[in-house]
């Protein structure tokens, strides 16, 4: 058994069982998890002390090639190796004046980063020859990342943090980011995120703009450590003695104390289910992540071991454990399913049976991420989109142009019944729309687009694919809702909201929610402002959102109860009244006199509001001119009244079309009709004369 006898400065795993450390006494050890073997690789010369490295990363979307061959060794002695995996040295170049602080590939490994002591930022090609000197700093570099789409570079300037991209003339971004050095950074990929650590006991999380989104609280050492898992949804931090798990938003999950000394380095794991530390007294730490839960209605589970669930139903406390071959590496329990993946299958539960689930193989073992729907799942991994049905039955896989799987996450990537919609990594401002069945573009092909940047998006759930929407937050926190569905119409994309930071759709009905500034708002019936934008304010229930603090987050919105995470990792549900969904069902049965029987018991005016476009959006008249008279909408009551004695069933449909504000759609139907002449009072009735002329020689 080979051990370090001095400081451990770096580690990196090639495979989820097998990691490499480097340390002062000049060996790279190899550690072999599933056997607990070390072997040492190779002895570097005495005058050359390990500081940083760096796997090259594994070609994307190649099958099988989970094995990362060679690796990038910064050194104090002023220089950065390339070794291969077994040891041999196959370069050896003079990059810094005094010793080379980090190196980096970048996400493609068309370049490597180093950064030293003589506060150089270079810039090398995967051969090691020289391309550029990024930056010259007047202090050493101590930690250097890059950004998600290898543009920019992040590297520490004592207290300031400073992203420069690589065009040259572009902007360079500079903030103070602590009191003390900065000893190290990070910036996930998948999240756009960034990390940092300094001597001033504390660890914080910044956006990609600079601007702080967690500050905590100072430590009493310095932190010499933070790493992003590879999904941007944890992070780990090192210190004296200190290992700590966080969330993204930067609350903790756990706090350990091991005997380590400091910990220099933490390498995740490729799946992110563990991590290594490179410690100071010698040692190499590893942790598993466990205990995650997973909640849905009355099911809770835990992931109690690392092959080990629990299932508890907390109507009568019954308890099942489910037991898998491999380590389990995500999970999603939605919709009546539990879908595990492990390291090399997919395992699918039903809430009604645990004993016996549906197994089959996937084709790469890191799954990323897990989406559910009522009657799908979707898989993402290094190289694909998958979509399966429950029965384990594979549906399709869509594809775009420039597809990089190993960023999309829950924010990015929506999921429905008929339809699956991805934001551009590209070009944030398009989301790809593809059928679910075929996995083929939707419709006419057309991608949406949008002004601006978007952050997050979020498909709704039931209903017909012809009245499938989507919402989306751009950058300018504005609420969007668009049809999926456009039948070769100008796209048309409603604002429904601004200063929204988070949403979600009701999993049974297609009611939204999201928190506006410091107000919790809940559209009952979104739909609203394609029919009647009048009445979408009655349509709405709002409340304080205060209690929740800055930065809390929506994770569910199942039957009536609202799960918000607050900034500080609590949970707080939130009930909503029953009655909206139980009208949205109603109304998709067509029983409009129990609809118009519950507003009459339920006796509020959001529920008649909803109601009266609910009908106009069904051509139900009769129901709309009731609950437009129960809202006090005489003007809109007798408008309908005129709609109703209206002697042709053109024209009739023509003015519902009209009173939706559908003006051109109205005129089409009536010409289509040959009623020209009532096409030219539709135009005369909106002072649009020139189209009242026009119509007039049509």
């Amino acid at each position: 058994m080979v051990t370090h006898q001095e400081l451990v400065s770096c580690v990196g795993w090639t495979t989820a069982e097998e990691l490499y450390s480097c340390s002062d006494d000049h060996q790279i050890v190899k550690w072999n998890l599933l056997t607990s073997e070390t072997t040492q690789i190779v002895k570097l010369p005495d005058d050359i002390y390990p500081i940083d490295f760096h796997w090259f990363p594994k070609s994307l979307g190649v099958k099988k090639q989970t094995q990362a061959e060679s690796f990038v060794l910064t050194s104090s002695d002023g220089k950065f190796h390339l070794i291969s995996k077994l040891g041999r040295v196959e370069k050896s170049v003079e990059a810094h004046c005094g010793a080379v602080l980090a190196g980096r590939w970048n996400y493609e490994g068309t370049a490597l980063v180093t950064v030293g002591e003589d506060g150089q930022i270079k810039i090398w090609s995967k051969t090691g020859m020289l391309r550029s000197t990024l930056a010259h700093q007047g202090t050493p570099v101590y930690s250097v990342a890059w950004g998600p789409d290898s543009e920019n570079v992040l590297f520490t300037a004592g207290k300031q943090l400073i992203i420069k991209p690589l065009q040259p003339n572009a902007k360079v971004l500079q903030w103070k980011a602590h009191d003390g050095i900065i000893l190290k950074v990070d910036w996930n990929s998948v999240n756009d995120l960034i990390l940092s650590a300094g001597e001033d006991c504390k660890y914080k999380v910044w956006d990609s703009y600079g601007r702080l989104l967690y500050n905590s609280q100072p430590h009493e050492h310095p932190i010499t450590s933070v790493a992003w898992s590879p999904d941007g949804e944890l992070f780990a931090v090192g210190s004296f003695h200190t290992l700590r798990l966080c969330d993204k938003t930067g609350w903790s999950y756990t706090l350990e104390k091991p005997n380590t000394g400091s910990i220099f380095n933490i390498a995740w794991s490729i799946d992110g289910t563990q991590i290594a530390g490179a410690c100071g007294n010698g040692h190499v730490v590893f942790a598993h992540v466990v205990e995650q839960h997973w909640e849905w209605k009355n099911f809770q589970v835990t992931l109690t071991k690392r092959r080990t669930m629990q299932v508890r139903n907390v109507l009568n406390d019954a308890v099942d454990l489910l037991e898998f071959r491999d380590r389990v590496i995500k999970a999603s329990l939605n919709y009546a399913h539990l879908v595990v993946s492990t390291s090399l299958q997919c395992y699918v539960f039903s809430t009604k049976n645990w004993n016996t689930p549906i197994i089959f193989d996937l084709k790469e073992g890191t799954v990323s991420l897990i989406l559910q729907a009522e009657r799908h799942f979707l898989l993402v991994d290094g190289s694909s989109i998958y979509l399966y049905s429950y029965e384990g039955h594979f549906i399709s896989s869509p594809k775009f142009p420039g597809m990089r799987t190993d960023i999309l996450n829950a924010q990015t990537v929506s999921l429905s019944n008929d339809t699956i919609a991805i934001r551009d990594k590209a070009d944030e401002k398009i989301i790809f729309l593809f059928e679910a069945s075929t996995g083929k573009p939707l419709g006419d092909g057309k991608f949406l687009s949008h002004k601006n940047e978007i952050l997050e998006i979020a498909l709704d759930q039931k209903g017909l694919t012809n009245d499938r929407k989507i919402a989306f937050i751009d950058k300018n926190r504005d609420l969007c809702i668009a049809s999926v569905k456009r039948f070769g119409k100008e796209e048309q994309i409603i604002k429904l909201g601004t200063m929204v930071h988070t949403l979600a759709w009701n999993d049974a009905c297609n009611i939204l929610c999201g928190l506006q500034d410091t107000r919790f708002i809940v559209w009952y019936y979104p739909n609203t402002v394609y029919v009647d934008r009048d009445i979408l304010p009655n349509t709405l229930y709002e409340r304080d959102a205060s209690e929740f603090s800055k930065n809390p987050h929506i994770m569910s919105f199942v039957g009536n109860q609202v799960t918000i995470r607050r900034a500080d990792g609590s949970l707080v549900h939130i009930s909503i009244s029953p009655y909206p969904a139980i009208l949205h069902e109603y109304v998709s049965s067509s029983k409009w006199e129990d609809a118009v029987r519950l507003c009459r018991f339920v006796k509020e005016q959001t529920m008649w509001a909803c109601l009266a476009a609910m009908a106009v959006a069904n051509r139900d008249m009769t129901t709309a001119e009731i609950a437009y008279a129960a809202i006090g909408e005489i003007d809109k009551v007798q408008y309908i009244n005129s709609i109703k004695n209206l002697p042709s069933k053109e024209s009739k449909m023509a003015h519902i079309l009209l009173f939706s504000g559908n003006i051109q759609e109205a005129e089409i139907v009536l010409l289509q009709a040959g009623l020209v002449y009532q096409a030219i009072q539709i135009n005369i009735n909106l002072y649009n004369w020139e189209r009242a002329l026009d119509s007039f020689f049509i």
